[in-house]
């Protein structure tokens, strides 16, 4: 029970930094890291990844490398669990 209270406490401070660092105008319509909100058990704990996770995951493909520059959202973009999670959903870790 405690480890599932340390998940949903992860889980919304992941949700929290999501919201405050989504991008705001025409990029909000590509680039939106709110949209990989389905990924969030899998990158913060170890659920396994779901196919609305992959889905999204493969749409914003494209903004791994702007993710991944991003102080607030870099450690889960190269965290061990967000890895395999792009490696389970068959997207490239970014090389950027």
């Amino acid at each position: 029970m405690k480890y599932l209270g340390q998940v949903v406490v992860a889980l919304l401070a992941f949700s929290a930094v999501v919201l405050m660092v989504a991008p705001a105008g025409a990029e909000a319509a590509t680039c939106n890291a709110l949209q990989l909100t389905p990924c969030a058990g899998a990158i913060i704990g170890s659920a396994a990844p779901t196919a609305s996770c992959c889905s999204k995951m493969k749409e914003q493909q494209p903004c791994m490398c702007q993710y991944a520059r991003d102080p607030n959202l870099k450690q889960y973009v190269d965290s061990p669990n967000g890895k395999k999670v792009m490696a389970a959903c068959k997207v490239p870790v970014p090389s950027c």
